[in-house]
């Protein structure tokens, strides 16, 4: 919802960018091979937070990278109109 209030462009949501695996991106911004994700869980000691869960996610998104994809990693913190509102002109090519 704070996306779309400011005026950001359409996202995929849960984006499985790799050919073969099945890993998938909380939302995709096509255009400018975007990937966002919100990493959950982190005060709770949830999947992310683990290292088990930490590795995984780093292999994810070294794979991203090297695909050609931005990847931005965010926390429920940096949920907020001043942040969000950057992503959006990053994607708009502002």
């Amino acid at each position: 919802m704070l996306w779309r209030s400011l005026d950001g462009p359409p996202l995929e949501r849960e984006f499985r960018f790799h050919p073969t695996r099945k890993w998938r991106a909380d939302f995709a911004h096509l255009p400018s091979r975007t990937l966002i994700e919100i990493e959950g869980g982190i005060w709770v000691r949830g999947r992310h937070t683990t290292p088990r869960g930490f590795t995984a996610d780093a292999e994810k998104y070294l794979e991203a990278a090297l695909a050609g994809w931005r990847v931005l990693r965010l926390v429920d913190r940096q949920l907020t109109p001043a942040v969000v509102g950057r992503i959006v002109d990053l994607c708009s090519g502002a």
